[in-house]
């Protein structure tokens, strides 16, 4: 299923996506896409309903795929090539870092440049949502506790995240700058998560053209190792790291300026559209 959420910004409502492209109204069915409705029983009740029972619903905006996240939990230089082009070797284990779930918006949202900023940068990242609570399981057992899979843009202040100091959140966690959606597909729908065709262009210019294939810890073991050292929620967000193609990878470096436009997509997860904005 492709489950979404519509309206404007704070009354959205929960919807699905049908196999002939029509958004579909959930809200007479769940509350919301999050919570209870994206654990097992929830999904298997929304599976059961009939789509063409729904009512359509018109997506003038798609909001955050997901709702009540708790957690947005990143992690760094989790692709090899990606490494390879910033200069850093592979960690011998995740590097972890969160997100302000306050920079959550919707995925064709405008994204704005924080004050200062000279060196706002671009990652398109697979993001796995947990949709049970998940605490000391093993990587055999991981898969049960992911509702689905979206696209995730982590969109990172270079200057903030590394030439200032302490660590790397206050360059991850601006507002706008963690666009989630537009769709939870759940993953019944992605048959290998390590093996997924990921894009990214800034004013139509290919900047990222890689695959989850490079991925170093994969989806599996990343649910498994997050969840030794914290309990996950239904609702929290792994964002998995970014393929090569990176503005701060390049020679030399490319940064986003007001007026930039910026596309990008995951085989099978669907597509994000974001205008780049200077904040007041």
């Amino acid at each position: 299923m492709k489950l979404m959420r519509v309206g404007p910004l704070g009354q959205e409502k929960p919807a699905l996506l049908d196999k002939d492209g029509k958004t579909r109204d959930l809200s007479a069915h769940v509350p919301d896409i999050g919570g209870a409705a994206i654990g097992p029983e929830g999904l298997a009740k929304i599976a059961a309903i009939n789509p063409a029972s729904l009512p359509e619903l018109t997506a003038d905006r798609i909001g955050a795929c997901v709702a009540g996240t708790g957690k947005f939990i990143c992690i760094g230089l989790n692709y090899s090539d990606h490494a390879a082009e910033t200069g850093a070797e592979v960690p011998p284990e995740p590097v972890i870092f969160m997100k302000a779930t306050s920079a959550i918006v919707g995925p064709n949202d405008d994204v704005l440049i924080p004050r200062g900023s000279e060196k706002t940068d671009w990652e398109v990242e697979l993001g796995v949502v947990i949709g049970k609570t998940a605490k000391y399981v093993s990587e055999a057992d991981a898969m049960d506790y992911v509702a689905g899979y979206c696209v995730s843009h982590d969109v990172s202040e270079r200057a903030f995240q590394t030439e200032r100091a302490g660590q790397w959140t206050k360059g991850k966690s601006c507002d706008t700058f963690g666009p989630i959606g537009p769709w939870l597909v759940t993953k019944d729908e992605i048959a290998d998560p390590q093996n997924l065709s990921m894009w990214l262009t800034v004013n139509g210019e290919k900047m990222q053209n890689g695959s989850s294939k490079t991925m170093v810890y994969g989806v599996a073991y990343l649910v498994s190792y997050l969840s030794q050292f914290m309990s996950l929620h239904p609702g929290d967000v792994i964002s998995t790291g970014t393929p090569p193609g990176v503005g701060l990878g390049m020679k030399p470096q490319r940064f986003l300026k007001a007026g930039d436009v910026v596309e990008l997509g995951i085989e099978g997860l669907g597509t994000q559209k974001q205008t780049f904005k200077a904040d007041a």
